[in-house]
């Protein structure tokens, strides 16, 4: 088995190996992942966060160690927390970084950063604060940073920064954790799983209080909950049909 590493900014993780397949998510740097097949240009892989699968360009990573991955692996994550940021490599070159970058690896890529982070603390109470952090950033199916983010990526990374771990799915998602009966037993940061006519969830949001919603439409925005769904406060209509309401932490 093989090993790597993100050295990367971000890195497109995609459905088959060509540059013209579906963007299924993206790799942010620090992420490591095991090589699962190799071809000339491409190599599929498996994310050790969330073992999320994909193929990534074969020019956009760097091998380490069995005994590397495993130790970060166990590691404690340390995020930035900063939207962007900057790491300096040892030909004292700068590249950025993203909010949500791991930054247990610098050492093995000979990099150093200087700018905020977290590492490991578990704040519920944070949830709200972290994800006001990707208002406004635009819609992009498998985006993860706050340049583009689906709807199940918002809420990957805002947990994440918050010290827990979610599936990358919106109905992956909602595998996990506690369903609540009512949207009055709800707090903020649980969160609200929303399903298309055939009955398969397609759509996840962070509930806030009074019964508002933050999510991925369009942009990241916020509407309003009720029983239906999300109410679309520009439109004035409902845009997603209420599933499943569920307390991940």
């Amino acid at each position: 088995m093989q090993y790597g590493i993100c050295n990367l900014s971000i890195v497109p993780l995609r459905d088959e190996p060509t540059d013209t397949s579906e963007l299924v998510s993206q790799l942010i740097y620090g992420d490591i992942f095991k090589i699962l097949e190799q071809r000339k240009n491409w190599i599929k892989i498996r994310l050790a966060f969330d073992s999320y699968e994909g193929w990534i360009d074969n020019k956009q990573y760097l091998n380490i160690s069995g005994d590397i991955y495993k130790s970060l692996n166990k590691e404690t994550p340390k995020l930035s927390v900063d939207l962007v940021e900057f790491i300096e490599d040892n030909n004292n070159q700068l590249h950025p970084i993203l909010l949500g970058s791991a930054l247990n690896g610098l050492s093995n890529l000979n990099h150093k950063y200087e700018g905020h982070c977290v590492e490991g603390k578990k704040e519920k109470n944070n949830i709200i604060k972290t994800a006001f952090l990707y208002l406004n950033t635009p819609y992009l199916w498998g985006g993860k940073t706050p340049f583009g983010i689906d709807c199940s990526g918002l809420t990957q990374m805002v947990y994440k920064l918050n010290g827990y771990k979610l599936l990358r799915d919106a109905s992956q998602q909602a595998t996990q954790g506690e369903a609540l009966s009512f949207i009055e037993e709800s707090e903020p940061g649980d969160l609200a799983f929303f399903d298309n006519n055939e009955g398969i969830i397609t759509h996840v949001g962070i509930i806030m209080k009074d019964n508002y919603i933050i999510h991925a439409h369009g942009k990241v925005r916020i509407d309003r909950l009720d029983h239906s769904g999300i109410y679309n406060v520009d439109k004035k209509t409902h845009t997603h049909k209420l599933r499943v309401i569920k307390k991940v932490i």
